[in-house]
C-alpha cells in the first residue's frame, strides 16, 4: 500500500508551486490555534461545566496542536533533509 500511495503522491508536483503560499497559510492558521489554545482570553471564555472547561479536552487540544506544528515543521524543512535520503 505505501508504494502505491507513494506513486500517487509522486504526481502531485503540479502543487509544487502553491507549497509557500500554503505552508504560509498553515502557520497563519497556527498562530491562531495558539492564541486560542494558549492565550489569556482562554482562560476567561468557558463557562464552568462546559466541555473547554475540563482540563482533559484541554490536553488533547494541546497535544494536538503540537503535533500539527511538527508536522508542519516537518513540511518546512523536508526540502533541506530530502537529498540526504536519495
Amino acid at each position: 500500500m505505501l508504494g502505491i500511495g507513494g506513486a500517487w503522491a509522486a504526481n502531485l508536483s503540479l502543487l509544487e508551486s502553491y507549497r509557500p503560499l500554503l505552508l504560509g497559510v498553515a502557520v497563519v492558521f497556527l498562530v491562531l490555534a495558539w492564541r486560542k489554545i494558549y492565550g489569556a482570553s482562554a482562560a476567561g471564555s468557558c463557562t464552568p461545566g462546559t466541555l473547554c472547561a475540563l482540563p482533559q479536552t484541554n490536553r488533547v487540544y494541546k497535544v494536538l496542536f503540537w503535533l500539527v506544528a511538527a508536522l508542519i515543521g516537518l513540511a518546512l524543512l523536508f526540502p533541506y533533509f530530502a537529498p540526504l535520503f536519495y
